[in-house]
């Protein structure tokens, strides 16, 4: 039986655009003799849309001819319902929604309320990986590595020297719960890094400011719920990935996979991302960045929902790993399922509760 999957985009997001191309991605490469795709889109003001092929293919989609679609609780699951009030019987979503409002929880939290299973990890795991700080907090209790830091919050005083003298120059400075590298800047003196701040807290009330590591960028992706695998690791070559760097026509990063490491690192890498997954309670999917130097790898992030376009770190490192995307997207779709399904059969209530 063909089930209903719902493939659920744009968003209210500074990554709104990359979350069309990767929904796109995911549209292309969804089984159909397993499943029906429901494309759902989000526009940036919130509200949602029964969309279609043409939206995906757009870029820039207008909604003037798109059915507005209104979230109903109705007890079976999330009932999403065009104009006539027809449920689109879902079996699950599958998320592509990049950064806030769609990878921090939110979202998550919604289909956890309406019963309904969804890719990707939980309301704590998206949480907890959106949030750097609590991240690097995470990591660090599980015996992990991370870049020396300080965490700023905007109605706090702080004074830049005393920054530099304890992490050193250069810094990096980024917000703590943005993604895909929006607002993050180098800073190589005093000024500089006040410019920095000044940007982070355009897009966040709470900031990082790291040590620079200077070390390769090494890329690995995980998959699964109690007992996740890891892919090959894969290699980002760039001086500094921003925002206009990892997205940009004029880009010169350059993705290689497999990673060059013997593999002794490999193994490792691949080792402690599983560790970094299940310190902050990821099920599902992950991308976990690490920054390699002679003597240190240390863990700089998860990303709970990562760019799915066809150029993409997570299906490819998969892809190279022995699963193609086909199958990738099918597993995800299962593992949604079978931990709803295992969540399902805890107990919501207490037998011997006291009658009030």
């Amino acid at each position: 039986m063909v089930k209903n999957v719902g493939i659920i985009f744009g968003g209210k997001s500074t990554e709104h655009e990359i979350s069309i191309i990767s929904a796109g991605n995911v549209f292309k490469n969804l089984d159909r003799q397993k499943y029906c795709p429901v494309l759902i889109y989000i526009d940036k003001n919130g509200q949602w849309f029964l969309a279609n092929e043409d939206t995906l293919q757009s870029g820039k989609p207008t909604t003037s001819d798109l059915k507005k679609l209104v979230l109903h609780m109705d007890g079976k699951g999330l009932a999403i319902i065009n104009g006539n009030h027809q449920n689109l019987d879902l079996a699950a979503v599958f998320p592509v929604l990049h950064g806030p409002n769609g990878e921090d929880g939110s979202v998550q939290g919604l289909f956890e309320t309406a019963g309904i299973p969804y890719v990707g990890p939980g309301i704590a795991g998206s949480a907890n990986a959106m949030d750097k700080e609590i991240s690097k907090k995470l990591f660090r209790q599980s015996g992990l590595d991370v870049a020396n830091y300080v965490c700023l919050l905007r109605h706090e005083n702080f004074i830049l020297k005393e920054i530099i003298d304890y992490l050193g120059l250069p810094l990096v400075v980024k917000p703590s719960r943005a993604g895909s590298s929006v607002g993050i800047s180098k800073a190589k003196d005093e000024n500089e890094l006040e410019k920095a701040i000044n940007l982070a807290f355009e897009y966040d009330n709470k900031i990082l400011v790291e040590e620079y590591i200077k070390g390769r960028e090494i890329e690995v992706a995980i998959l699964g719920n109690e007992e996740p695998v890891a892919s090959v690791a894969g290699e980002i070559i760039t001086e500094f990935y921003d925002y206009r760097e990892k997205y940009s026509k004029e880009s010169k990063t350059k993705l290689e996979a497999p990673a060059r490491i013997d593999d002794k690192t490999m193994e490792k890498v691949k080792n402690i991302a599983i560790r970094a997954f299940r310190a902050l309670d990821c099920e599902g999917m992950s991308r976990v960045d690490f920054f390699l130097t002679p003597d240190r790898l240390l863990v700089n992030e998860i990303n709970t929902i990562p760019g799915f376009t066809n150029i993409s770190m997570y299906p490819r490192l998969f892809e190279l790993s022995g699963i193609p995307q086909k199958e990738l997207i099918s597993k995800l779709i299962e593992l949604a399922i079978s931990r709803y399904e295992t969540k399902n059969r805890l107990k919501t209530f207490y037998e011997d509760a006291i009658d009030l």
